[in-house]
C-alpha cells in the first residue's frame, strides 16, 4: 500500500518503519518537527500531499479531529485510521465527510521509539475498529507485519483501553515499588525477573485470580503490616496500601483496617 502518516512520533514513527520494512511505500510523512528527516518524504500539514491508499492520523487523541479537519484539502487518499486505542473512529469524520473510508489500528503494544517500537510489532495484537472493505483491508494490512488482528468494538474502547493500561503501566508501577524495596534491602532488583516472568506466565496460562499467591492471599495481616511499615519508611507507604488493596480485591477479601493504615496513623 501507499501510505502517510500524518504525526510520525513513537507510534507513527515505529509504524512507518515496520510498514516500510514489510513492502509498503511511505510516500510522506507530515510533520512539524522534521521527525525521521532522511528517511521519508516530509510534508507540512497545510500542503498538497501525494496520493495514497492510506492515511494514518497518529497524533495524541486531543488532536485527531483537529488534524483530521486540516488534512481534508489535501489528503488524496481512500481510507484513513488513528492509532488510538481510546478515542472514537468518529474523531476522523472530517474525513469521512469527505468521502474517505475510516477507521481505527491501535498496536497493543509499548512503543518507546520508532526504532524499538517497530521491532515490538511483529508479534503483537493490534485492534482494528473499520467496516466492510476498510476492516478486510486493515486485517491484510496487520498480517503483512505479522501482526495479530481482532475486532475492537468502538463502544467498548474505553474499557480496552483501561484493560491495556493496567496490562502495562500498572506493572511498571508494581515494578517501580519493588524496585525501591529491593535497592532499600541491598539486593539486585534484577534477582526477582524469574519471579516477574513466572507470575506473569501463570497469570495468562492460569488466570490471575489462580495464580496469586502471597501474604494477602492468605490472610498473613502480621506479615503485610510490616511490609507496609517497610515501604513507610521510603517514603513510598500510600502506594504500597494502594498495591496491597487491589491485590486484596482480586483475592475477594477486604484489607482489614488496621492493615490499611499507615504505622504512625495506628
Amino acid at each position: 500500500m501507499d501510505i502517510i502518516i500524518a504525526g510520525p512520533g513513537r507510534a507513527g514513527g515505529a509504524l512507518a518503519l515496520a510498514a516500510a520494512a514489510a513492502g509498503h511505500n511511505i510516500v510522506g510523512v507530515v510533520t512539524r518537527s522534521g521527525a525521521m528527516a532522511g528517511k521519508f518524504s516530509q510534508f507540512e500539514y497545510d500542503a498538497p500531499l501525494p496520493p495514497a491508499d492510506l492515511l494514518v492520523v497518529a497524533v495524541r487523541d486531543s488532536s485527531i479531529s483537529e488534524v483530521a479537519n486540516r488534512l481534508v484539502p489535501f489528503a488524496k487518499v481512500a481510507s484513513s485510521v488513528h492509532l488510538s486505542g481510546f478515542g472514537s473512529v468518529g474523531l476522523l469524520a472530517p474525513l469521512e465527510n469527505a468521502g474517505v473510508a475510516i477507521g481505527s489500528f491501535h498496536p497493543l503494544q509499548t512503543l518507546p521509539s520508532p526504532t524499538e517500537g517497530a521491532e515490538a510489532l511483529a508479534g503483537s495484537w493490534v485492534g482494528v475498529t473499520a467496516r466492510n472493505g476498510l476492516r478486510e483491508k486493515l486485517w491484510d494490512f496487520a498480517a503483512t507485519l505479522a501482526m495479530k488482528p481482532f475486532d475492537l468494538a468502538d463502544d467498548q474502547k474505553h474499557a480496552y483501553h483501561a484493560a491495556a493500561s493496567a496490562a502495562s503501566n500498572f506493572v511498571v508501577a508494581a515494578l517501580g515499588l519493588s524496585e525501591r524495596l529491593f535497592a532499600a534491602a541491598g539486593v539486585p532488583v534484577g534477582a526477582a525477573r524469574p519471579l516477574t516472568e513466572r507470575v506473569v506466565e501463570n497469570a495468562y496460562s492460569l488466570g490471575a485470580m489462580a495464580a496469586l499467591t502471597g501474604p494477602i492471599a492468605r490472610g498473613d495481616w502480621p506479615t503485610v503490616i510490616g511490609q507496609i511499615a517497610a515501604a513507610h519508611a521510603l517514603g513510598i507507604g500510600e502506594a504500597y496500601i494502594d498495591m496491597a488493596k487491589a491485590t486484596a480485591h482480586l483475592a475477594g477479601i477486604e484489607l482489614p483496617v488496621s492493615v490499611s493504615r499507615l504505622p504512625s496513623s495506628r
